[in-house]
């Protein structure tokens, strides 16, 4: 690549200071106004849901520029790729479409490809780009995504690729122009980055510290979003439970949060993701406080060994979890819990995989995410010896998932013969005739039911309830 301003550098993102963050305001630059004019741009988002929200504030930039959206590559002028590092499979998607874009940049040489999000923040993404995608034209990553016109201003001038990947602590951004996905539901970022370091995950190195933003600017979103009527809101960072510990001149916590968000005319609030260290009592009572905060909490455990959990710095035991969780039941008795579970972490005997079982059964989930370890280069636990093989791993996520799919049938079979209320989200994926939406537990339901429904909170009977979803009829 000829321009090569900033690589990632691994070490420079481990650093942690007691600086306070600082806080700036996007400032539009009109000297590229309409560089999208008559150009169509495609966005690629993998991962979690901070990438999804990443991509809404990258489609708002480029549209107030003049780009408009499309689904066809071959009318596309700009394609970002916005990534997730968090596992292997993942990386590896994305380098085989990195594969596939070759031949359209072939067929349109004017055509730019970018690279955005986590993987950029990774040294040894960088350099296989570098080496063997040259056809790629920007590479940029999560601290940057403001400057994303600048970038497209220059590689449009001079026709020459840009990487600028920035490591470091980060800042907070505010007013970045955003256009949402959904009209109903929105992502509300309340805080970004981590500081927890599990030996297992890259997020901390590629997203910078935990830092709040201020209650002020969240508040105005969620005002803003009222009036245009959205209906549920997803408070989001990497670790809620954290909101507020940076702030040096002022107390406030999630709690404190979200009970002044509970207070707006918002039918619906809920959060992803939370840490168990610092889930408070006083947070579950702000849950059970309010009709709008809804009864469904994602609490990643990863394992139920004590021992594997100290390997990965998650900073509690099975027995503090356990416990959390039945204050959360015996506070919020209609609470649906889900969770993150890694097998086949380095050093994870039999015994202690039966340790996760025994703690899936006693917590009483209603959903998992499972996985396979996937060790991430320049993390601790990538360095821990592993013998587990492959097809052991394999067997222990089959068995849990076997065990996990048993909660979520059981947790939605308490719904049978009940009425929910149901955001309608639209027309069902599998039948044009049926609506879908999700209760206020967050499960899944499909109904019969008019157009003119989606949109709407309204109440549905459930009459037969399967592993994943729940099926319904119109009260």
């Amino acid at each position: 690549m000829d321009r090569v301003n900033n690589k990632p550098d691994l070490k420079n993102a481990r650093k942690r200071t007691k600086n306070e963050v600082e806080t700036k305001e996007y400032e539009n630059i009109q000297r590229i106004k309409d560089i999208g004019k008559d150009k169509k741009y495609i966005i690629q988002t993998h991962g979690c849901q901070a990438n999804e929200a990443d991509s809404e504030v990258l489609r708002g930039l480029l549209e107030s520029q003049g780009f408009s959206s499309t689904e066809h590559l071959e009318d596309s002028d700009l394609v970002i790729i916005n990534t997730c590092a968090i596992r292997e499979n993942a990386e590896n998607k994305v380098f085989g479409e990195l594969g596939r874009l070759k031949s359209y940049k072939r067929i349109n040489p004017n055509m730019i490809i970018a690279v955005a999000g986590c993987m950029p923040q990774e040294e040894a993404v960088v350099e296989r780009i570098i080496k063997k995608y040259p056809h790629v034209d920007l590479v940029f990553g999560t601290h940057n995504i403001d400057k994303l016109l600048d970038y497209l201003d220059y590689v449009l001038k001079h026709k020459k690729p840009l990487i600028e990947v920035y490591s470091k602590e980060g800042e907070i951004i505010e007013h970045l122009p955003q256009v949402r996905e959904n009209r109903f539901k929105a992502w509300v970022n309340i805080m970004f980055g981590c500081d927890e370091f599990c030996t297992y995950c890259i997020v901390p190195y590629t997203r910078g510290k935990e830092r709040s933003r201020k209650k002020e600017y969240i508040i105005e979103e969620i005002k803003v979003l009222i009036n245009q009527g959205y209906k549920e809101i997803t408070l989001l960072g990497q670790n809620v439970n954290s909101y507020g510990l940076d702030f040096l001149e002022e107390k406030y916590d999630f709690a404190d949060l979200l009970e002044d968000l509970a207070k707006l005319p918002i039918p619906r609030i809920k959060f992803t993701t939370s840490h168990p260290k610092d889930f408070s009592v006083k947070l579950i009572d702000v849950i059970a406080k309010y009709d709008n905060i809804m009864p469904f909490i994602h609490l990643p455990v990863q394992s139920g060994s004590n021992k594997i959990l100290k390997r990965m710095n998650r900073k509690y035991t099975k027995e503090q979890y356990l416990d959390l969780v039945n204050e959360i039941y015996n506070r919020i008795p209609n609470i649906s819990l889900t969770t993150d579970i890694i097998v086949g972490f380095p050093g994870e005997t039999h015994e202690d995989y039966l340790e996760t079982l025994d703690l899936v059964e006693k917590s009483r989930f209603e959903g998992a995410y499972t996985f396979i370890y996937s060790p991430r280069k320049g993390t601790p636990a990538a360095e821990y010896p592993n013998d587990i093989t492959e097809q052991v791993a394999k067997e222990r996520l089959y068995r849990l998932n076997d065990l996990v799919n048993e909660g979520f049938l059981k947790g939605n079979k308490r719904f049978e013969g009940k009425t929910v209320k149901v955001l309608v989200e639209g027309y069902s994926k599998t039948k044009e005739t049926v609506l879908s939406g999700y209760t206020e537990n967050n499960k899944l339901v499909n109904f019969k039911g008019e157009e003119s429904l989606i949109g709407k909170i309204i109440e549905v009977k459930i009459k037969k309830a399967k592993t994943w979803s729940l099926d319904g009829e119109l009260v």
